[in-house]
């Protein structure tokens, strides 16, 4: 099918799903590793479209698809059902009494509130489990001029608790709210946020009143050093243009990223690690 081929197929499809696999086997043989969240999720875009193009432009007998899956299947590592109830399973990017743990931290890009459960059923789907442990959301930024306000929030979290009560999320956290704003979250939800990630690069020292509030609610403080923006629409469509040279990157826009992780909680220790991105394209 070659280079053509594959521009083809990322021209006629409307959706493009990309699954990095686990990072922990791709190690950093001829450069050294990523040294921001940012270069990371930059990094394993790319190399996972190059291996994803190259075994693509292969086959010619490649079937055009509304939605196309990039992704390379040597590199997606299941959770072996025995070992389920010794791991935990995250986004954000654990609350198992068992010895592993499922956590991820999902960064809204486009508005779309309903992205979430598309994020969850993909991440339950690459792991091959049924519910993941945690997830932490990060709302898309707010426009330049205007505060992140309950309002703004109300309708991604009532996408998470609906996770909750379907059983495809055991616990849901926020990113990035201060004391005031994590309270009238805490008092408006049904279900209650169990952590919340604070950003030390603006925020040396904990502030007390988000710590004795906190506190109070047995909330978790997480610290994180993402940026407000980890994957942005142009540097999305920058490295499609670096990766496959004369497609129309324009036209792609990602609409969310999520960062899985899953620990062997008795030991602390990260079994894998991954990226999940889901863009839209717009033709017009």
């Amino acid at each position: 099918m070659g280079t053509d081929g594959v521009r083809a197929l990322l021209e006629q499809a409307g959706t493009l799903t990309l699954q990095t696999g686990n990072l922990l086997n791709w190690g950093c043989p001829r450069k050294k590793c990523p040294s921001t969240p940012a270069e990371e999720v930059r990094d394993c875009i790319q190399k996972t479209l190059t291996k994803w193009s190259s075994k693509i432009g292969q086959d010619l007998n490649q079937e055009i698809l509304e939605v196309l899956e990039c992704k390379v299947d040597s590199a997606i590592e299941k959770i072996n059902p025995e070992e389920r109830d010794e791991l935990k399973v995250s986004g954000k990017n654990i609350i198992l009494i068992a010895v592993s743990l499922k956590i991820a931290k999902l960064f809204i890009i486009g508005s779309n509130s309903s992205s979430i459960r598309d994020a969850v059923d993909l991440a339950c789907s690459t792991l091959g489990v049924a519910q993941l442990d945690s997830v932490i959301i990060a709302p898309p930024p707010v426009e330049d001029g205007n505060s992140l306000s309950l309002e703004y929030l109300q309708p991604y979290w009532q996408e998470l608790e609906n996770l909750v009560q379907n059983k495809k999320i055991v616990a849901i956290g926020t990113s990035d709210l201060d004391k005031t704003l994590l309270e009238q979250l805490y008092l408006w939800a049904q279900v209650k946020p169990s952590s919340n990630q604070v950003n030390l690069a603006s925020c040396c020292v904990m502030p007390p009143d988000l710590t004795a509030f906190a506190k109070q609610f047995d909330i978790q403080l997480l610290t994180h050093n993402d940026p407000k923006e980890l994957l942005g629409e142009a540097s999305f469509q920058e490295v499609l243009q670096e990766t496959i040279q004369n497609m129309k990157a324009h036209e792609w826009i990602p609409l969310w990223l999520l960062r899985y992780s899953v620990i062997v909680k008795s030991r602390g220790i990260i079994k894998s690690k991954g990226y999940i991105v889901q863009a839209k394209r717009n033709a017009s």
